[in-house]
């Protein structure tokens, strides 16, 4: 018997016994569109995460109190070692570090902002030198952004963020409107190009005002976030391992005591996210490999059974020259192209699923066209390894007492 024609024989048992065909799969079909759904969505959520929140630049890191911190206990003791970082901290770094090209600086508050009767709550407010928007890619939709004139002379005025503009003034043209921040007033000079949102949380619910104006108004005693900008992407761990010499040197840290700030850059994000979604992979696979190992069970089972409802048909094809070979090829074919025709409904419902997903929520997910080859794969080492058994059973049959079956 060709290939092709086992398969025949393969798919027309399928169609003649469609409930068990459909219970035999069952394993196989929620194995596959598992994996292949969690495939999906942990590489959506790579380039999601790549996008939206590594995305610091090539040669871009911020040096702030806390770094990435992974657990209880590490935050725990980052609470209790990192000290605030100064202003006089980025200009120490701004006049000794070789190769960093520009040293911006930004604190962080939280306040309503206020325009006539509309407020927008919990806005992000920003005390900012004027090199922080280019640095950190925030690009001017209308008007200006700020100027070292605005940062030198402590001047009351404010960047907006998309969302802001658009809810303080759906209709009206907000560049040199004032607004209330807090208890003070600041003229609007410029609005930043939409961001968009990560996981359903706004990027564009911001303020941005000079640093100077706001440590007038907030006072200096705040960490300060140190933005840094290498020469080039070939010299970003040199400008790291300077950046890092330079503040343990101003805070007087011994030689063998850990870091009291945190560095963050995109690579930092990216391997740290890389690591965290591989164990997730790790345990996926694992807890999805159960469902296919029990659905190549009940595969093996019904090889099985069909070997003994085939016992006659068995016996008569030994009796016209078939060999064990041929037997043995013609179970293990069926069984693969039973496991396959598993793999095919589990890769179209993965991909309804991923698509859902995306559609449907701010989950992002991405379909991988190396799924279907990588799922056809595992299915055909599953068909030949749990079909084995049947297969040497039915290629073993002695023709003589298969042909007497009845």
């Amino acid at each position: 018997m060709s290939i092709w024609e086992a398969a025949k024989v393969a798919l027309e048992s399928l169609r003649a016994n469609k409930l068990r065909s459909f219970l035999t799969l069952l394993g196989i079909i929620i194995g596959i569109t598992a994996i292949i759904a969690v495939i999906s969505i942990i590489n959506g959520l790579n380039l999601y995460i790549a996008e939206k929140v590594a995305n610091l630049g090539s040669n871009v890191f911020v040096v702030q109190k806390f770094g990435i911190i992974t657990s209880h206990d590490q935050w725990m003791d980052a609470v209790k070692r990192n000290k605030d970082l100064k202003l006089e901290d980025a200009r120490a770094i701004q006049d000794r570090c070789r190769n960093c090209e520009a040293v911006g600086v930004e604190v962080h508050t939280y306040e309503d902002v206020k325009y006539g009767n509309q407020t927008v709550e919990e806005v992000g407010i920003g005390g900012i030198t004027a090199n922080i928007l280019p640095l950190e890619n925030y690009e001017v939709d209308l008007g200006r952004a700020l100027s070292e004139f605005d940062v030198d002379h402590a001047r009351y005025v404010a960047f907006m963020g998309a969302d802001v503009g658009e809810n303080l003034f759906p209709h009206t043209d907000p560049l040199g409107k004032q607004v209330r921040i807090g208890r003070t007033k600041f003229t609007i000079v410029g609005l930043g190009k939409k961001r968009g949102s990560v996981f359903g949380q706004s990027r564009d619910n911001y303020a941005k005002i000079p640093l100077s104006t706001f440590q007038k108004i907030y006072g200096s005693r705040r960490s300060v976030n140190i933005t840094v900008k290498a020469r080039s992407q070939q010299v970003m761990d040199e400008a790291e391992d300077e950046a890092r010499v330079i503040l343990r040197a101003r805070h007087h840290l011994r030689y063998n005591a850990e870091d009291d700030f945190g560095i963050v850059s995109s690579q930092g994000i990216n391997d740290l996210w890389k690591d965290l979604t591989e164990k997730i992979f790790v345990v996926a696979i694992f807890v999805v490999g159960i469902s296919l190992v029990v659905g190549g069970i009940v595969i093996m089972n019904i090889m099985l059974v069909s070997v003994i409802e085939r016992t006659r048909e068995i016996g008569i094809r030994k009796a016209v020259g078939a060999r064990q070979p041929d037997i043995l090829r013609q179970f293990l074919i069926e069984s693969v192209i039973l496991c396959c025709a598993g793999g095919a409904i589990g890769i179209a419902l993965a991909f309804l699923v991923s698509y859902g997903l995306s559609k449907a929520t701010p989950l992002p997910s991405s379909f991988p066209l190396w799924a279907p080859p990588f799922a056809f794969a595992v299915c055909t080492l599953i068909g030949v390894f749990f079909g084995i058994h049947p297969a040497r059973k039915a290629a073993h049959l002695d023709p003589i007492e298969a042909l007497r079956a009845e």
